[in-house]
């Protein structure tokens, strides 16, 4: 069977395809991000499959592309900021090497600027941003074997950090 080696997990803005990338060249393994493979498939960027479909839709094509990759993919793979929001995808990555990647909110200002390409934060994005982060905080914790904070860290000491939390996990 295939299993990435890591999962990379967090809210939107918080790095997880620059990490991964990194990540996945310090590993000397692929990254995916099925964020990326969403965009490819349907031809449309996240954004306009949400404002053309709604959440539910992109909500069951990310669950598709979710549990591909995990059964596919053997490298780093980062998910979209909302995969864990379904049961049946947290139940799948019980039995993976997941890492959730936080930040607080004056990160995700700095990083994002919370614009409106974000479709779940077009509207006040600071209050949605909290309120997306107390819906899903206890998610990225559940699933994850690590947590690795990216407050004030460059990417490479973020990635550094996935490094050295896992061999924590795996001493």
């Amino acid at each position: 069977m295939t299993a990435p080696r890591v999962v990379l997990v967090g809210p939107m803005g918080v790095g997880k395809s620059t990490v991964g990338e990194l990540v996945a060249g310090r590993l000397d393994c692929a990254f995916r991000d099925t964020d990326d493979d969403i965009v490819a498939e349907q031809g449309r960027s996240i954004a306009d499959i949400f404002v053309d479909e709604g959440e539910p839709v992109f909500r069951a094509i990310e669950k598709r592309a979710v549990h591909t990759a995990l059964a596919e993919h053997d490298g780093v793979l980062a998910l979209g900021g909302g995969a864990i929001l379904d049961a049946d995808t947290r139940a799948l990555l019980a039995g993976h090497t997941v890492v959730y990647l936080s930040m607080d909110v004056e990160e995700a200002v700095q990083r994002t600027g919370l614009n409106a390409a974000r479709p779940l934060l077009a509207v006040n994005p600071r209050r949605q941003w909290r309120e997306l982060m107390e819906a899903r905080r206890h998610l990225y914790t559940e699933v994850a074997r690590a947590v690795v904070a990216t407050d004030g860290r460059t990417p490479e000491e973020v990635a550094q950090a996935v490094l050295d939390a896992l061999e924590l996990k795996e001493a």
